[in-house]
């Protein structure tokens, strides 16, 4: 090989590196950002666990019959 022919190889190596390094921080970036949703949407989830349980509390309190010798 001559030095034109191993500059041109040495040039195609390095654009594929960085086209390598450049999906890389992209990819980070929607991991993290994906981090950062999933965090989110499991907070949601818990708050509206949450609000269900008290829902079905409530609602198993109001459908609870009164004995007959229970007065108001």
């Amino acid at each position: 090989m001559n030095t034109t022919e191993l500059e041109q190889r040495l040039a195609r190596v390095e654009a594929a590196l960085a086209h390598a390094e450049k999906q890389a921080d992209e990819l980070n970036s929607v991991v993290i950002e994906q981090g950062r949703l999933l965090g989110r949407i499991q907070k949601r989830l818990e708050q509206l666990g949450e609000t269900l349980e008290s829902q079905e509390l409530d609602r198993a309190r109001n459908t609870q019959q009164k004995p007959p010798h229970w007065m108001p």
